[in-house]
C-alpha cells in the first residue's frame, strides 16, 4: 500500500507542476473589476426579517399622533433625491425638537441606530412592513425602539431631532421616507397617508394615526404597562372606550391595575386606574391620557384588593375580590 501512495503522490506533482507551466505560459488575465460600493444611504439592516409575498401596500399614515397638523415639504432639501418629506409644525426653528414620532405602519425595527459619518440620517429607524416595503424616519434626537422590536401603528419610536453626520447642521425635522425593494433611489415611493397621495411638493396634513375606530389599534397592552412577570387575572371592559386590567405578580407578590383605551387613541382624554388594597390607601393614577393609565402597583399577597379605573365617561368599580 505505501509504494502506491508515493506513486499517486508523484503522479499528482508530475501533473500540478505541468499544469502550472501551462498556466505560467499563457496570458495573465485582466484584474476583474472591484464592484461598487453600496450606496451610503441605503444602509444595511442590522437584522433580517422573512421575505412575505404581498402585492398590496401597507395603511401609512402620518407619523405623528393623532390629531397633530404637520407641514411636509420635499423641495426644500438638496439630500433629497426623490420623493422624500421633511416634516415640521413649529414657527420657530427648534420649536419640534423632542416631539413623539410613531410608526406609520406596523412592522418590525430593522435599524434602530445612530449613522455617525455613514450618511447623514443620525439617529434613524427602519421598519420593515413586508412586501419589499420599508419607512425610514431619520434624525431622531432619541429613538424609542431596538432593532428587532415588533412594532405597532402608532407606536412611538422617537423623538423629533436634528442628529447628522459631524459637521452637517441642520434644524430639527423629521426625515421621512417610504421605500419599496432595492436600488436607490429608484426604490423611493410616493408618500400616501390614510389613503391620500401627499401634495407634492408641500403639504399640511392632520394626523388620523390611531385615532381610534378603524384608525389604528393601541401599541399598549395592559402586561407591556406594568410589566414583566405580571398576569391578568381579571378585566372589566369600560364601554367602547377601554378596558380596565386587574394583573398579579407571584414572584413578588405584587398587584397591578392598568386602564388601556380603545378609542380616541393619541389624544388627551380622561383616563383613570385604580388599586386598592384592603386595609391600606387606595393608589391612582388619573388623568388626560393618550394611550393608558397606570400602572398602579401595590403589594398584596394574602389580601383583598378593589380595583378599577374610568375611560371616557365608562367607569367600573370592583367590590372587595381576589383574596388571598
Amino acid at each position: 500500500m505505501r509504494p502506491s501512495r508515493v506513486l499517486t503522490a508523484g503522479f499528482v506533482l508530475i501533473c500540478g507542476l505541468a499544469a502550472g507551466q501551462a498556466a505560467s505560459a499563457a496570458p495573465t488575465p485582466a484584474p476583474s473589476p472591484t464592484a461598487a460600493p453600496a450606496d451610503q444611504n441605503d444602509p444595511p439592516n442590522q437584522v433580517d426579517v422573512p421575505e412575505v409575498s404581498t402585492l398590496a401596500a401597507p395603511s401609512f399614515q402620518l407619523p405623528f399622533p393623532c390629531g397633530q397638523s404637520w407641514t411636509g415639504n420635499s423641495s426644500g432639501s438638496s439630500a433629497h433625491r426623490s420623493y422624500e418629506i421633511d416634516f415640521n409644525r413649529g414657527s420657530s426653528a427648534s420649536a419640534d425638537l423632542g416631539d413623539t414620532v410613531v410608526a406609520a405602519a406596523a412592522g418590525t425595527v430593522v435599524i434602530s441606530a445612530h449613522q455617525g459619518s455613514t450618511n447623514g440620517y443620525g439617529n434613524l429607524v427602519k421598519i420593515d412592513h413586508g412586501g419589499g416595503w420599508t419607512s425610514y424616519y431619520a434624525h431622531l434626537n432619541s429613538r424609542s425602539v431596538a432593532a428587532g422590536a415588533q412594532v405597532a401603528q402608532g407606536q412611538k419610536i422617537g423623538t423629533v431631532g436634528n442628529t447628522s453626520k459631524p459637521g452637517n447642521n441642520i434644524s430639527p425635522h423629521l426625515h421621512y421616507e417610504v421605500r419599496q425593494g432595492t436600488s436607490y433611489p429608484s426604490n423611493i415611493r410616493k408618500a400616501v397617508f390614510n389613503g391620500a397621495t401627499f401634495g407634492y411638493p408641500n403639504q399640511t396634513l392632520t394626523s388620523k394615526n390611531s385615532c381610534g375606530g378603524s384608525g389604528g389599534t393601541n401599541p399598549h397592552t395592559a402586561t407591556s404597562v406594568c410589566g414583566a412577570g405580571y398576569k391578568v387575572i381579571d378585566s372589566a371592559a369600560l364601554g367602547s372606550a377601554g378596558t380596565a386590567y386587574l394583573l398579579y405578580n407571584a414572584g413578588n407578590g405584587t398587584n397591578c391595575v392598568a386602564t388601556i383605551k380603545k378609542s380616541s387613541l393619541g389624544k388627551a382624554t380622561a383616563t383613570s386606574a385604580y388599586l386598592e388594597v384592603q386595609g391600606k390607601s387606595r393608589v391612582t393614577d388619573s388623568g388626560s391620557f393618550a394611550y393608558y393609565a397606570g400602572p398602579v402597583r401595590a403589594t398584596a399577597a394574602g389580601k383583598c384588593v378593589k380595583w378599577g379605573g374610568k375611560a371616557g365617561s365608562a367607569v367600573y368599580d370592583s367590590p372587595f375580590e381576589h383574596c388571598g
